[in-house]
């Protein structure tokens, strides 16, 4: 899933248990660079992995637990380079796991 600029900063997913995302934040065009990621529910929805080229493209993988249904917000925060601080977020993935339908 990529997210360019002018993109919604809101975005939901929906994807089954075990599944690994693998998010690419292009550049953004405010001079503020990708910072933190973050999961609202890290047993649910793990960040497994986060690079910031240097030409500011963020990539970020997700992993989706094995087994269990529910949501996660995964946040990625943006901020000035010379400013201290997490920075705010630019942007929000809404994941939802939706489990394999069990037979019987």
């Amino acid at each position: 899933m990529t997210v360019s600029p002018g993109d919604p900063v809101r975005r939901p997913v929906c994807v089954r248990p075990g599944t690994v995302v693998s998010l690419v934040l292009s550049p953004r065009t405010d001079g503020k660079r990708w910072t933190a990621v973050r999961s609202s529910a890290p047993a649910l929805v793990l960040v497994t992995g986060r690079q910031v080229a240097a030409d500011g493209t963020a990539h970020v993988s997700l992993r989706a637990a094995g087994t269990r249904g529910g949501s996660a917000e995964i946040t990625v925060s943006a901020k000035e380079p010379d400013l201290a601080g997490t920075g705010g977020v630019g942007f929000t993935l809404a994941v939802t796991v939706t489990p394999y339908a069990r037979e019987g």
